[in-house]
């Protein structure tokens, strides 16, 4: 499971409505390989579901992660920052074992 902070609930929320996105799409995690430690994350909106996809929901935000990238999400906090340090999504993630330096990328 993915855990939504209450930051990023609202972040998500206004993204959705500034975006004019449908009621249909919610917000979908991956991981991908690439990055400086090996594996990145992917983060956007998506209406369409596959065999593979699981599907959960926290405050009230849907979030689809396919089986996979789920090996890697699990127990993953969604944060969202908007302080000086830097502006956006952040994975609280405790199965990575190493991070950049700027949170995208990780490894396990």
């Amino acid at each position: 499971m993915i855990i939504v902070s209450e930051k990023a609930k609202d972040r998500i929320l206004e993204l959705k409505k500034m975006e004019n996105r449908s009621e249909a799409e919610n917000i979908r995690v991956s991981v991908k390989g690439g990055g400086c430690s090996g594996l990145m994350y992917d983060l956007d909106f998506d209406g369409q579901l596959t065999d593979t996809d699981q599907v959960f929901e926290d405050k009230g935000v849907k979030i689809i992660v396919d089986r996979k990238s789920l090996l890697y999400l699990a127990g993953t906090v969604l944060e969202f920052s908007d302080g000086l340090n830097g502006k956006g999504f952040q994975f609280v993630n405790p199965n990575a074992s190493r991070t950049c330096g700027c949170g995208e990328s990780f490894s396990v």
